[in-house]
């Protein structure tokens, strides 16, 4: 049965692309692959596009793209969705260039963001490498994907989420976390895997008080030092901070939190689980982290 490889790209609708432009590559560590009157792609590796920014006022997320290792996965996927009553369109010609690969598909999260199935992403030449401007190394990323995100979902439609992710998008369940964050505030989250193995390519929980959509994406560090060179540059430029250095009991990783210009978070982390199908519990625990992550009134 085909299912989804990684999480490919993201995309990003942003209302400032010169501060997106600077926050990428002065703070984050992406590279400018390129850039228009319609937006920016960035760069993590040796795919031409890893992040697209489009201009927009809603700052929010807009695409999670799913990739498939070949087009045959990928027409069976989409078979499978069709099957399943889901509205899957073609993505146009004029779109795939802007996304950078050679077929896809989309269809709509139940939140009101779009879910794009590609396969066969664009390369970078050998002599054009990907080259950070702050980054010690670089970041965990090829087979594995960008990192993750996690989207909120909206008031009431927690269980139709879970239920599209689970049996419609078929993500596995890798875990769940469980905890009163501050009085009456309760976070259930959920946190899914692909076939590629990184502990989580998506996560969400229902927050009936979120503005965005978007809560965070996560950028994975190679080298334990980034993530701490990216917290110094971060503190010092200003860019509030909403969760300090700490540590996740489920994915393991070590990481901090801190606001876009778009006013989500991004998470720069390093040690992430990669799971192991043939050894791998699902757990649920009672707390998001076990040590520091101390959260500030921003988070």
């Amino acid at each position: 049965m085909a299912e989804i490889n990684s999480l490919g790209y993201v995309g990003l609708g942003v209302s400032d692309l010169d501060q997106w432009q600077w926050f990428a590559t002065e703070i984050l560590g992406l590279q400018v692959g390129q850039r228009d009157a319609q937006g920016m792609s960035l760069r993590m590796d040796e795919h031409q596009q890893r992040i697209f920014l489009e201009e927009n006022s809603n700052d929010d997320l807009l695409v999670a793209g799913w990739q498939f290792k070949t087009e045959q996965a990928l027409e069976e996927y989409v078979a499978e969705l069709r099957d399943k009553g889901a509205e899957v369109t073609t993505v146009p010609s004029q779109t795939l260039q802007r996304r950078k690969v050679e077929k896809a598909y989309a269809c709509q999260d139940p939140n009101g963001f779009t879910h794009e199935f590609f396969f066969g992403p664009h390369v970078a030449q050998l002599r054009d490498p990907f080259r950070s401007k702050v980054l010690k190394r670089g970041f965990v990323c090829g087979e594995l994907g960008v990192g993750h995100i996690l989207p909120f979902a909206k008031a009431g439609k927690g269980e139709q989420t879970l239920s599209f992710y689970k049996d419609v998008l078929k993500l596995r369940v890798s875990d769940y976390i469980r905890e009163e964050i501050m009085p009456g505030l309760l976070v259930d989250a959920t946190f899914f895997h692909t076939a590629s193995g990184r502990h989580h390519s998506i996560a969400t929980a229902e927050n009936p008080m979120a503005t965005k959509t978007l809560n965070h994406f996560m950028l994975q560090v190679e080298d334990l030092d980034d993530v701490g060179l990216a917290y110094d540059r971060t503190v010092k430029a200003g860019i509030s901070v909403a969760l300090e250095l700490g540590h996740h009991p489920n994915d393991r990783m070590f990481s901090f939190y801190a606001r876009t210009p778009s006013g989500f978070n991004f998470e720069i982390g390093w040690g992430g689980v990669v799971i192991d199908e043939n050894d791998w519990e699902v757990r649920s625990y009672s707390q998001m982290s076990d040590w520091g992550h101390k959260r500030n009134q921003i988070a």
